[in-house]
């Protein structure tokens, strides 16, 4: 069923004399059952035009630059939807933009502009679908197919490449054979593309349900090792996208405790993860570094990887800090890639101190807070979980990881990491006055090494003990 809103503003377009339709992503969404994010329609009418009837029915209409292209945002009850008038494009330097833009004059025309022939159907008020190029058929044998020669399509907008991958991922549809041998012919075109761009698709791709489909796109077909750009200070660099997974569908692995390559563990672990951006990173880069010179070797007939936590760890940092995410998601990603082994072997074995290498990552770990290092050991859970259902045995039980996380998770809570974490009252600065931070700080140790309790009363009375022995210092201060 069509959103009501949506409904009213076909209907009040085509009273006023004009071809209405809902377009795109929303009339695949309809028809294959789910509910569209949002609603673009496309229409014969100008922008004028959409205004005037916009205006006549009391809607609010919205400046936006996209006005250059036809296009006129109307809200509707606080939802805003873009309409567009038909048009055409042509394609020039640009790897993304059109170099012009026309009016057209058919729906027709307007949709034999589109990517791919699932994103190119329309439907009217009556629920009347229009399909001039096959996108009813390709939903229903769910593949990706574009609009009209790939080759060309891909070449006037290489973001298409990456959008492939996306809806690959977002719709858990295959990209027709046709469609994935067209993709090289663009690369040259992808350096063109900004950084942020690229990015934006990929991070939309990470969190999409089936991932793993884009993702191996992405890969085998040799995009990931293709650079976009950044521009600074009026300079454009380029920057490799993920150059570092191309080696892993080739990286075989040891067989008693893995069914697949390295690859297809990897994709197989970020589908048995939930649909969080920084598991999901952490889940790509965690086995990136098997297979590397320096990492890879033999014992008694086995593969080996010994320290590819940590070199994978280094790796996942170094490629979301070109990528110029946050310093804190880097560290993120990077601490869970590089802590997964250490994960592993504490849930499945009896022997090491787990409090202590809490308390060490307390300390030196990128955490702020007592809730960043809890929410880190859920994430360590979750990614932990994927990686061994990842490995395919048939025999796998994921019980004991999960109630070890939990009990990591119990014991992190209980972990002050900052002197913000501290159950502290006035006492403190009253007794300590400038000294404060440094009594605080002594506390915090004592208190992560279980020799103080985090509670108002203890910690006054150790800042007392603490202010008597150290007075003198304060006196000849």
């Amino acid at each position: 069923m069509m959103e009501e809103r949506a409904h009213q503003l076909l209907t009040a377009l085509e009273d006023a004399g004009f071809e209405a339709y809902i377009v795109g992503g929303a009339v695949r969404d309809l028809l294959m059952g789910r509910t569209p994010h949002d609603y673009d329609i496309t229409t014969s009418a100008r922008p004028d035009d959409i205004r005037r009837v916009a205006e006549e029915q009391g809607w609010h209409t919205a400046e936006i630059n996209a006005e250059a292209f036809g296009i006129v945002v109307v809200v509707l009850e606080d939802q805003p939807f873009e309409v567009a008038s038909f048009r055409g494009e042509a394609y020039g330097s640009d790897s993304h933009r059109p170099e012009s833009v026309w009016y057209a004059d058919s729906l027709r025309e307007d949709v034999l502009r589109r990517d791919f022939t699932v994103n190119a159907m329309a439907m009217d008020r009556r629920g009347e679908i229009y399909d001039y190029v096959g996108g009813k058929k390709d939903l229903k044998k769910k593949r990706l197919v574009t609009v009209g020669d790939p080759k060309r399509r891909f070449q006037e907008d290489a973001l298409r490449l990456f959008r492939l991958c996306r809806f690959a991922g977002q719709l858990d549809f295959m990209a027709s054979k046709e469609t994935v041998e067209a993709m090289p012919f663009a690369f040259d075109r992808v350096s063109g593309l900004s950084l942020e761009r690229v990015v934006g698709e990929l991070d939309r791709l990470m969190v999409t349900p089936a991932a793993f489909r884009g993702l191996d796109i992405l890969v085998r077909s040799g995009l990931a090792a293709c650079s976009c750009r950044q521009k600074e200070n009026g300079v454009y660099t380029a920057i490799p996208i993920l150059p570092e997974l191309s080696h892993l569908p080739d990286t075989p692995q040891s067989k008693p405790f893995h069914l697949f390559d390295a690859w297809v563990h990897t994709l197989a672990t970020v589908a048995h993860t939930p649909p969080d951006l920084t598991i999901r990173y952490a889940a790509l880069f965690h086995d990136v570094a098997k297979g590397l010179p320096g990492i890879r070797g033999e014992k008694e007939g086995r593969y080996t990887d010994y320290g590819h936590d940590s070199e994978g760890a280094e790796m996942a940092a170094a490629v979301m800090l070109r990528w110029r995410k946050k310093t804190a998601f880097a560290e993120r990603v990077a601490w869970l890639v590089k802590t997964h082994m250490k994960f592993h072997f504490f849930a499945n074995t009896a022997e090491g101190n787990v409090e202590k290498w809490l308390r060490r990552e307390a300390l030196q770990g990128p955490f702020y807070r007592t809730d960043d290092l809890v929410e880190a050991v859920h994430q360590a859970t979750a990614l932990s979980v994927g990686d061994i259902i990842g490995c395919g045995r048939e025999d796998t039980n994921t019980e004991g990881t999960e109630s070890f996380g939990e009990y990591m998770a119990m014991l992190a809570a209980a972990m002050p990491v900052s002197t913000k974490d501290l159950a502290y009252d006035r006492r403190i600065p009253d007794q300590c006055r400038r000294r404060t931070g440094e009594c605080l700080r002594v506390l915090l140790k004592r208190v992560q090494n279980k020799e103080l309790a985090n509670d108002a009363d203890t910690l006054a009375a150790a800042a007392g003990r603490w202010m008597e022995r150290h007075e003198g210092d304060a006196n000849h201060g």
